[in-house]
């Protein structure tokens, strides 16, 4: 005590500032939360590039992006799926349900298929698109981008039906590239050859089973894994030791980007602005301005925004339109604007790059009609290159073009080659 009063003045402030700073620094060391994968991935990490998803720590890069792009389309490239949001949809009204928020017919999916599917507010607008697994007649997983648990609730009032977020019990893993089969069959998932696109299935793995299903984000030979969180690592290694010899290699998220683009597949809040985030009204989104038109299934009952949608294509009101372009040269264009003859600005590019498979300058825009769709000549955009430590303007020639960049026969094989 006597020590105490001895203090000199100021003494307690700047204990309190020292603690300050020390409790910040420890705040901005402090991760994200980490999948049940995190172990392994962070022993593997080189490049420590990080980034949020949904909360949790995810990588940019492992070890080199270049390379692992490469891994997709020359080996097997795993990447942690953990943080997308998993919703259990369970109950006898569960498809009734679904069929009444998604624009596609649920009906027409049998158990073990998946379909790539969307749901739009009252208004027409896209909330989100995602994936839908059958897992049984009664029950469902949706996988989405962003959380929508309120909504899906207030949704289901009416209905007998359970829904529940999943997305922490259950782990996911995508596998792909052209040796992922190989490395499944040398994993001694046995019948894995008989699941075509979009099939699901399960398999017996430590003790307990693992859903399979043919599908993935890269426009190649790939599945996706789900397995329950305690399980994860055991899936994991398992994977790691089979694929040894077939090339199988860790990725981050830049290289399942590049390899999602020359597939021409599009991510919410990237190619186009869902509902819920959007601040500008100009910055909605309907189906068909982004090229899910063809999900629409208006042979089926009322589902959320068929009013509008119907009322849009009848009084064209549709204003935008989502498109493939490639663009001369070999510079990537992204978030370049895009030009009509040079002068009019007439849209923007969401994501570019130089595809090493298509072997052409490829990007997604999203254009104000008639751009895009009745008018597709005299397109420019707008880069900036580094030259030398200067940044120069360039104009290089745009045209629409269809997507996919890229199509691979072996994406479809059944059963795929042994590579």
């Amino acid at each position: 005590m006597a020590q105490a009063a001895k203090k000199k003045p100021g003494a307690a402030t700047t204990s309190l500032i020292v603690s300050a700073r020390t409790l910040a620094q420890s705040h901005f060391r402090t991760l994200r939360l980490g999948t049940p994968f995190q172990p392994r991935i962070d022993s593997l990490a080189r490049t420590n590039d990080w980034y949020n998803w949904a909360g949790y720590r995810a990588p940019h890069s492992l070890w080199d992006e270049e390379l692992e792009y490469f891994a997709i389309r020359s080996q097997a490239a795993l990447f942690d799926i953990s943080p997308m949001t998993k919703y259990r949809i369970a109950g006898p009204d569960a498809e009734a349900f679904l069929n009444r928020v998604t624009l596609r017919d649920v009906t027409k999916l049998k158990s073990g298929r998946v379909h790539y599917t969307a749901w739009c507010d009252d208004d027409g607008f896209v909330l989100d698109d995602g994936t839908l697994f059958r897992l049984s007649p009664t029950r469902f997983r949706l996988c989405s981008q962003e959380r929508h648990l309120p909504w899906l609730l207030d949704s289901a009032t009416g209905f007998d039906m359970t829904v529940e977020e999943e997305t922490e019990a259950v782990a996911g893993l995508a596998l792909q590239g052209p040796t992922s089969f190989a490395v499944l069959c040398d994993a001694g998932f046995e019948g894995v050859e008989r699941l075509r696109v979009f099939d699901l299935a399960e398999f017996p793995h430590d003790h307990g089973t693992i859903a399979i299903s043919r599908t993935g984000f890269t426009g190649d030979l790939g599945y996706e894994l789900f397995v329950q969180s305690g399980q994860a690592l055991s899936l994991w290694d398992r994977l790691m030791t089979a694929g040894e010899l077939r090339g199988i290699r860790a990725i981050g998220y830049t290289a399942l980007n590049r390899a999602r683009l020359e597939a021409g597949l599009i991510v919410a809040n990237s190619d186009f602005v869902t509902s819920e985030h959007a601040i500008r009204a100009d910055r909605l989104r309907m189906p068909d301005e982004i090229g899910l038109g063809f999900m629409i299934d208006m042979e089926k009952g009322h589902f959320n925004g068929r009013r509008a949608i119907l009322e849009a294509r009848a009084k064209r009101k549709l204003r935008h339109v989502l498109v493939g372009l490639e663009i001369e040269g070999n510079i990537p264009a992204e978030h370049a604007i895009v030009y009509y003859r040079k002068n009019q600005e007439v849209g923007l590019v969401s994501a570019a790059m130089w595809s090493p498979m298509a072997k052409r300058n490829i990007a997604i825009a999203s254009l104000a009609r008639p751009f895009g769709d009745t008018v597709v000549d005299d397109l420019w955009v707008e880069i900036y290159a580094m030259r030398e430590l200067q940044y120069q303007k360039l104009m290089k020639r745009a045209k629409v073009v269809q997507r996919p960049f890229i199509k691979l026969d072996r994406r479809t094989a059944t059963p795929p080659a042994d590579f």
